[in-house]
């Protein structure tokens, strides 16, 4: 590891801590100059690719999530904490899956699932965007299936 402030290549590790899901927090000490600087690891993975309904295809990016969650959950008792944490969950589902490429219905149908369990009126307005309700019937039905534990 290169040290930021003299270009040296030898470091020392000072401290170890997990970041997030996906990274490692490293602290570290310059060899020659003595400078401590914070480091980031993360696991290298294949690229997972979404296939969009209409046949293209794109990197996953889970700031899209993120996205849909907290604007689903405008105005509701839900923390950001609990919208990334989801998020994250559900991009680490889908990279345990193995698999180079999904579906969007596959993530979108995750998302709900996940998100169901956290607020049914985010999940809702969530579904409504995603599934493209039409009408009031629409919503009304997914409302019923709701309440039917479906």
């Amino acid at each position: 590891m290169k040290c930021p402030t003299c270009g040296y290549t030898e470091s020392k590790v000072i401290d170890s801590r997990p970041s997030d899901n996906a990274s490692i927090r490293r602290r570290r000490e310059c060899i020659a100059c003595g400078r401590r600087f914070t480091t980031y690891e993360t696991i290298d993975t294949v690229p997972l690719v979404v296939i969009k309904k209409d046949g293209r295809r794109e990197i996953f990016d889970r700031n899209k999530i993120l996205t849909g969650l907290v604007k689903s959950a405008y105005k509701r008792p839900v923390k950001l904490e609990e919208l990334e944490k989801l998020a994250a969950e559900v991009e680490s589902e889908l990279q345990g899956r193995l698999r180079g490429e999904v579906a969007s219905e596959e993530v979108g149908e995750l998302v709900m699932e996940k998100l169901k369990q956290l607020d049914e009126v985010a999940y809702v307005r969530f579904a409504s965007v995603y599934r493209e309700f039409k009408d009031a019937e629409t919503f009304r039905q997914e409302l019923e299936k709701m309440k039917s534990g479906k």
